[in-house]
């Protein structure tokens, strides 16, 4: 077929940049030659020791204190300003040294360990949602519905409650576009938004992902375990169009007589061999007035019919398409009704509001999930691509939401009463920017994932990001990060250290130990493996969570390094929150104590020593 020259939104899925589910672009300068800092290029793998070490600890423990390794459990007393003790054999070469009544501490959003899950990819705990509204699968899957949902991560909790974790990242619940479009820059997957980056009506769960009743469950049930819930969300874009929307919805036109191009399930189309899935965007007459029935002009920029034309998002960056995705008008001052597609679906909750603007309508929208399930925090995507305004506003509305939530359901406590934010602003490092002014608590650190496979292989080389980190977040202006090994937009650890077991074990220490907010990708903790990618390398990324594995106890030695790790970092918010000392380089020894405004004190000792050659 030839194709028609539609507008350039709607060639959506001619381009690589469609398949970038969180719009996150590629890393054009490492992290290291940002911050000035080592980068990662030993292949040299430091071995701990199991010899006792005598470690200085006069700077945080009294003598005559007992101190207990975390790991190991064992005890010593502290004489001349030292303690002697022998790492775990399993501890690669760690003391994690805490004082003996140590009291309980609270929780410190600085000292948090995120668990970043895919719903989609995560674990399924239903069989008879995995294919609504008549979606398909592939044998391959690169972007087609795997089956995860709500219940199947409930299932898991006691699982994240043992590897320590004190937040949950849910990818975005909405419900997506029901179809496809092309994806990679070859359209040889079909790619849906089982990611949930592809939102159709913000009201609603995707009917793969479950229930309203199972993500209350599943909120309550993380929070009964002290996990508090963070939910993406998106307020830069909704989802693509799709055949099956503009079928099943009644929105855009085809050309005339194009009709027997199509099967009964404009979904279930499929190209000709000499064809890849763009192909059918010469179908769709893109200058057709029956656009208005979609989202509407007021709403999105779409370079369709008499919809605006955004600009690119690097000209642009507020009103600028994104993977050329329609663009929110979220600074307009301009009233709107529903858009029309939403005025007649069955099943949404979207309901008109008096007087009110495209960012009204997101903030109700999201701020709803916050008022009826008791959501602890979003994490923003696409956080440069939307006006801080927006942001202030959608902070405010989510604690007024999250106050009403616990007035409502004095039964079910919080493990929190302020509302946390943390926004996605690639490539931001650590630094304290306009963003904590618009609202947010905390910024993702793409800066760390590089530093991190070289404080795998030698942990005394973290010494220097430790150390920064630290200093900064720390300063009279105190401010939070949040750092990850993996994430879905960037790279997988297991991937950077090639699988080696050994890495991705110790990939813990380099982590956990860092100041500020940690984030584990699912699968971190077990080794994950790169997926299956066709032409867009990022989709691998999202490969399945490897049960299978782990149920077989082929990653016991790991997963046991990892929760013992996690468990000491969530015990002690002074190993995020807290100010970094260095005391040692030989054994590499440094602490961390944390001075909470209320008088708590935390305070930490880690140590670890490397095997003479």
């Amino acid at each position: 077929m030839i194709l028609h020259s539609p507008r350039p939104l709607a060639l959506i899925s001619l381009v690589t940049a469609i398949t970038l589910a969180g719009c996150v672009a590629t890393h054009t300068q490492s992290a290291a030659q940002r911050d000035h800092l080592p980068s990662s290029a030993s292949s040299e793998i430091c071995r701990g020791t199991r010899e006792r070490l005598t470690v200085p600890v006069a700077e945080v423990f009294a003598d005559g204190e007992w101190v207990r390794d975390f790991y190991s459990g064992k005890t010593a007393q502290v004489r001349d300003g030292r303690v002697d003790l022998a790492p775990h054999p399993d501890a690669e070469g760690l003391l994690l040294l805490e004082a003996m009544e140590a009291p309980a501490q609270p929780f410190q959003w600085a000292g948090a360990t995120v668990y970043f899950v895919v719903t989609d990819r995560f674990a399924n705990g239903r069989q008879d949602n995995d294919q609504p509204y008549g979606r398909t699968s592939d044998p391959v899957g690169i972007g087609t519905f795997h089956g995860g949902d709500f219940a199947g991560i409930t299932a898991r909790l006691d699982y994240l409650e043992q590897l320590g974790i004190t937040a949950l990242w849910l990818t975005p619940p909405f419900e997506q576009m029901h179809g496809w479009v092309g994806g990679g820059s070859q359209g040889d997957f079909r790619h849906y938004g089982y990611h949930g980056y592809y939102a159709l009506d913000f009201t609603v769960p995707d009917a793969s992902f479950g229930t309203r009743e199972e993500f209350r469950t599943l909120v309550n049930e993380a929070h009964a375990r002290g996990i508090r819930v963070v939910m993406d969300v998106v307020m830069n874009h909704p989802g693509y169009s799709t055949l099956q929307d503009m079928q099943t919805f009644g929105f855009g036109s085809l050309y005339e007589g194009f009709e027997v191009h199509l099967p009964d399930r404009w979904g279930d189309w499929l190209p000709e061999d000499w064809e890849n899935l763009h192909a059918y965007h010469a179908l769709i007459d893109y200058d057709s007035a029956d656009w208005s029935r979609w989202w509407g002009k007021d709403w999105v920029r779409a370079g369709i019919a008499d919809y605006d034309t955004p600009p690119s998002a690097a000209i642009d960056p507020r009103r600028g398409s994104l993977a050329f995705l329609p663009d929110f008008k979220t600074e307009a001052s301009k009233t709107v009704a529903l858009p029309p597609f939403l005025q007649s679906k069955s099943n949404t909750r979207a309901i008109s509001l008096e007087d009110a603007t495209v960012r009204q309508y997101l903030i109700s929208w999201l701020t709803d999930w916050v008022r009826e399930f008791g959501v602890d925090g979003f994490r923003v995507d696409t956080a440069k691509h939307v006006e801080p305004e927006a942001w202030e506003e959608l902070k405010e509305q989510a604690q007024i939401a999250l106050d009403e939530y616990r007035a409502n359901h004095p039964q079910q406590p919080l493990p929190s009463d302020t509302f946390w934010m943390v926004a996605e602003v690639f490539p931001h490092g650590v630094t304290r920017s306009e963003y904590f002014d618009a609202g947010f608590d905390a910024v993702i650190n793409f800066d760390l994932q590089e530093h991190a496979a070289e404080g795998a292989r030698c942990l005394p080389s973290m010494e220097p990001v430790y150390a920064n980190y630290a200093s900064k977040l720390n300063a009279e202006r105190r401010f939070n990060v949040m750092s990850y090994l993996s994430s879905h937009d960037t790279d997988l650890f297991s991937r950077m250290i090639d699988g080696n077991a050994t890495l991705q074990k110790r990939g813990a220490a380099a982590l956990l130990l860092t100041p500020g907010t940690s984030q584990i990708f699912y699968g971190d903790e077990s080794g994950r493996s790169f997926g299956p990618s066709g032409s867009d390398p990022h989709q691998g990324t999202r490969s399945d969570m490897n049960w299978s594995a782990i149920e077989a106890g082929e990653v016991d030695d790991t997963l046991e390094f990892w929760r013992t790790l996690g468990q000491f970092r969530r015990q002690h918010p002074a190993i995020g929150a807290g100010e970094h000392r260095q005391i040692s380089a030989n054994p590499y020894v440094f602490s961390r104590i944390y001075k909470a405004p209320d008088g708590h004190t935390d305070r930490v000792i880690i140590a670890f020593g490397k095997e003479q050659p």
